[in-house]
């Protein structure tokens, strides 16, 4: 008892039995921000630059002196009108996440919103925005596609990569535990992504966790959330701030010490510990600060021995260690006997992941999506409609009332003709256009191939739904079956 009393008289500035964690934020007080005529948002920071962010997108450009390595001036067009949104898939630290079609790409997007009125949420976003700015397309971390500001919100949305395996955290949901080969492959590509974060970006995650290490169907795991990161102005500086998932804090967090790089080591021994073995080693259901007290005065744990391969073993004893200064970094782990073991073992990771996940599930998913992106492409305005063009390859076929059409550049033109003609005046009668069935099935190693079919109708009674033009007396095209025709 005695423990317990010392430790909650430490964590009595950090913790509230009814508010929970204090978040201070350790980012620059001189942060702020603007709202200008023209509808854009500036993001102030000395440390971090300038970023002006609109309907259209993000521009990123430093205005003052600084040491930093990300100067100059990037710009990324990505627009509100630009998207069409699908549905929350999730939440992270600062902000909702939901999945979305970027027309112009007809590329499937994560979209996170964050609301720029709430200081804490405008630093998270402002910490995020710049390191995937700064990282948009490196190993291991969550590609970055551009960001946009919508006024009537008060909204800055973040467009980033869609992983559409999930998390490893789903992963274990479904499969239990993660066999140690496709785990080495998994957090070799990981290390990559935080020796990056640590080595080049001088970033602390502080929220290392299975939920945070997402995969897509490739098979290709990547670090998120990067809006409670902190930044360590040099290899000096430490943090000093209590903020992150407590199940996954390293000892000198808890104590409230100042911490560095190797606190985001201890997050990812916990987190292979729990991918490994399906299990998380301490008991987390009897509140945040018993399962602190865990931490901090039960050994270390370790995986059994006999189950698991010595290398494994320690690795996860490498990162586990009380004494922060003993873990090794995220470059050296990198030449761990565990990460080099299976190099030539050639593990298919996206096999793996396609092996959990119901494919034909994955598929009706995508159909629904297509199959309302192109309702929105045929009903939508001109400049929404030239997008058509590259929604096709060369390969491509389009069949209307008889004749063949092959390619983008002839299937668009004759989809401009019949669009043309459903524009036209038509009373009392007009032409609707109809997707009747969606067909996708595997197409090579990584492709899918697509084949629509419907009907121009033409009827005296029309609907003009949310998803589309749909005529009156037919089923709902949310509700039509979905042929797989093979699995």
């Amino acid at each position: 008892m005695a423990g317990l009393e010392e430790l909650k008289k430490k964590l009595t500035p950090l913790f509230d039995a009814e508010k929970g964690f204090s978040s201070r934020s350790t980012l620059d007080p001189c942060d702020s921000y603007t709202l200008s005529d023209s509808r854009t948002v500036n993001l102030l920071s000395r440390s971090y630059g300038v970023y002006n962010i609109n309907e259209l997108g993000l521009q990123k450009c430093t205005s003052w002196p600084t040491d930093d390595l990300d100067h100059g001036e990037k710009t990324y067009k990505c627009a509100s009108h630009e998207m069409r949104i699908f549905g929350a898939i999730g939440s992270g630290a600062s902000s909702v996440v939901q999945r979305a079609i970027h027309i112009p790409t007809h590329r499937i997007l994560a979209l996170k919103k964050i609301n720029i009125f709430e200081k804490e949420k405008r630093e998270q976003l402002l910490t995020e925005i710049r390191t995937l700015c700064e990282a948009p397309c490196y190993q291991g971390l969550v590609e970055f596609h551009g960001a946009f500001y919508t006024p009537d919100s008060g909204q800055i949305i973040i467009a980033l990569e869609y992983m559409d395996g999930g998390s490893l955290a789903d992963v274990i949901r479904v499969q239990k535990c993660i066999p140690e080969p496709v785990l080495s492959s998994m957090f070799q590509k990981l290390l990559h992504g935080l020796s990056y974060l640590h080595g080049v970006r001088h970033l602390v995650h502080r929220d290392i966790k299975p939920a945070n290490l997402l995969v897509n169907l490739k098979g290709e795991p990547k670090i998120t959330d990067f809006g409670i990161s902190a930044g360590l102005e040099n290899s000096m500086a430490m943090c000093a701030t209590f903020v992150g998932t407590v199940t996954y804090m390293s000892p000198e967090r808890i104590r409230n010490e100042s911490y560095s790089y190797p606190a985001d080591i201890w997050s990812l021994g916990l987190a292979l510990f729990e991918c490994g073995t399906g299990e998380f080693p301490y008991t987390a259901n009897e509140g945040p600060v018993n399962l602190m007290l865990q931490i901090l005065d039960d050994p270390s744990p370790s995986p059994p021995n006999h189950v698991f391969s010595p290398e494994f073993c320690s690795f996860i004893d490498a990162c586990l260690k009380k004494d922060a200064d003993s873990r090794p970094t995220a470059e050296q782990l990198l030449s761990h006997p565990f990460i080099t073991k299976y190099e030539d073992a050639r593990v298919d990771l996206g096999a793996f992941i396609q092996s959990i996940f119901d494919p034909t599930q994955r598929m009706k998913d995508l159909a629904d999506i297509l199959r309302i992106h192109y309702y929105v492409l045929f009903d939508g305005p001109d400049e929404i409609w030239q997008q058509t063009r590259t929604f096709y390859n060369e390969r491509s076929t389009f069949s209307f009332l008889g004749k063949g059409y092959i390619g983008p550049n002839d299937i668009f033109s004759s989809l401009s003709n019949i669009r043309s003609t459903l524009a036209g005046e038509w009373p009392p009668e007009k032409l609707v256009h109809v997707v009747e069935k969606v067909q996708c099935h595997v197409h090579g190693r990584d492709g899918v191939a697509i084949l629509v079919s419907g009907s121009f109708i033409v009827g005296n009674q029309f609907l003009v739904c949310g998803d589309g033009v749909q005529a009156k007396g037919l089923p709902n095209f949310k509700d039509l079956s979905i042929d797989m025709l093979r699995r």
